[in-house]
């Protein structure tokens, strides 16, 4: 299988939802926009695959990330960013969402575990009331220290201003 397959749409992914279950496969979700691949994300990631047998990842769209983060993000493209997200051996299927939430897709997945970082509380995670209602889970995994998209740009951003003058 190639990485490129594991970029799926919501429609394929229902398709592959309903697979897993009838194979009494726990299904796993977690999201975010993922800009820049590093070791918090590698670690995260990880982590919250051993929680379940499957991982599905909701990838916020370019726009998506420019409405929350501003005109300079996405430094990567959304196909770029689904690309790499696929190309690790534990995610299973990545989806695109445009939301500025994953609210909608959570519903549509209808996760058995919903996970984010420890840098969130349970009650204030997305979606966190529809896994419960029907019976999921909602985690939170501990993050590694010193590592996001945002350190690491204003790290190069620092060094781009030091090597111009």
């Amino acid at each position: 299988m190639n990485s490129s397959d594991k970029i799926v749409t919501l429609s394929q992914l229902q398709d592959l939802l309903q697979t897993w279950r009838s194979q009494s496969q726990k299904v796993v979700f977690t999201n975010g926009c993922f800009d820049i691949l590093h070791l918090g994300h590698v670690d995260y990631l990880e982590k919250a695959r051993q929680l379940g047998d499957k991982m599905v990842l909701g990838l916020n769209t370019d726009a998506s990330i420019c409405r929350i983060k501003g005109p300079s993000r996405p430094l990567q493209d959304e196909m770029s960013r689904a690309r790499v997200m696929a190309s690790l051996l534990f995610i299973d299927a990545v989806v695109l969402f445009d939301d500025d939430t994953p609210l909608k897709l959570i519903e549509a997945v209808q996760p058995d575990i919903l996970v984010k970082g420890d840098d969130y509380s349970v009650e204030n995670i997305v979606g966190h009331e529809v896994v419960i209602a029907r019976g999921g889970a909602v985690k939170t995994v501990p993050l590694v220290k010193g590592y996001s998209t945002t350190n690491i740009v204003k790290k190069i951003e620092g060094q781009v201003k030091v090597n111009k003058g």
